[in-house]
């Protein structure tokens, strides 16, 4: 077994072990507001507390079944489209918020003291904030390098040619609404007001979500667009191919998020949510962002790279996926 391969492997077993402080936490806070021994979330009633957790678990349990897929030999006979689907958007919430996982730490730090990453809830004991943090952190840099590894041991074809070597095709449209999105969000991230109903709900946290939002819509646009165009011989294709999927799955992932909570705030008004951002300028930036997500991976799934020895190899969506 390659020494890529091998970290791959270890990087998933630790993707998996990593989130279960997460998973285990989230079962403590339902079982224990059940039964009265824990407190409820400001903001929330019981059914609400209970229903959010209940969410949060499952999605845990998804991230370890998924970590885990990606290392066993039972990973390799599940459904293609399914381990991707489910990769790919994994991916895009927890790898690439890992820029900002890095940032607020720096400014934490130079602040002279550590923020709650999780919330400013007062019920919530500090350990169990480092703790949540170290699962999404793990879990994003576990599956940063053992989704590549699994991608190449199924798909190797896809990690053969480099930018150059395929037909060349239109820009997708998807890149360009991407692009339109990632400029606006970066207008934001700068400190632009247009289209901000409430600026002083703006704080540096909120700047710098915006700042990575924006970094990966314009660097997966970028990537789509010269896989499409075939600008530079000279990247390899699974580099461009990596970034575009990052940029496409946070796009859909964060905003696929965001979207049901914006659309929450403007249609039942609560007094304790205020988001800076003008909802309806809000929802329908979430709304492109999503679009141009999956838009986008359906460019990099038909992506078909030339093999070295001048073949030209099946488009992955037409592959054998099973």
């Amino acid at each position: 077994m390659e020494r890529w391969d091998r970290v791959g492997r270890c990087a998933g077993y630790g993707a998996a072990l990593a989130v279960s402080p997460y998973l285990l936490i989230k079962v403590s806070w339902v079982v224990g507001s059940l039964l009265g021994l824990a407190p409820i979330g400001e903001g929330f009633n019981l059914a609400g507390w209970v229903l959010l957790n209940t969410v949060t678990i499952g999605m845990a349990g998804i991230g370890i079944a998924l970590a885990l897929a990606l290392v066993r030999p039972w990973g390799m006979r599940i459904p293609g489209w399914l381990v991707a689907f489910c990769a790919w958007t994994g991916a895009g919430f927890l790898v690439s918020i890992l820029p900002y996982a890095v940032l607020s730490t720096v400014l934490d730090a130079a602040r002279g003291g550590a923020a709650n990453s999780a919330g400013d809830d007062s019920a919530m004991p500090g350990w169990e904030g480092a703790l949540i943090q170290f699962s999404f952190i793990g879990m994003g840099l576990g599956l940063a390098l053992a989704l590549p590894a699994y991608l190449r041991r199924r798909w190797p074809e896809a990690f053969t040619a480099r930018v150059g070597e395929s037909t060349r095709t239109a820009v997708p449209w998807a890149a360009a609404v991407a692009a339109v999105v990632g400029l606006a969000w970066l207008y934001w991230a700068v400190g632009g007001t247009l289209g901000v109903a409430h600026p002083a709900e703006r704080d540096t946290n909120g700047y710098l979500l915006t700042g990575v939002g924006a970094l990966w819509a314009l660097a997966g646009s970028a990537a789509v667009w010269m896989l499409a165009r075939q600008r530079s011989a000279r990247v390899p294709h699974h580099l461009l191919l990596t970034i575009g999927w990052l940029g496409s799955g946070s796009l859909f992932a964060w905003s696929g998020w965001k979207l049901p909570l914006t659309l929450f705030v403007a249609l039942a008004h609560p007094s304790d949510v205020t988001l800076p951002e003008n909802l309806a300028v809000a929802a329908v930036l979430h709304l492109a962002a999503v679009v141009a997500g999956v838009g986008m991976l359906r460019s990099l799934v038909g992506s078909r790279p030339r093999g070295p020895a001048g073949t030209n190899p099946t488009p992955l969506h037409t592959q054998e996926l099973g």
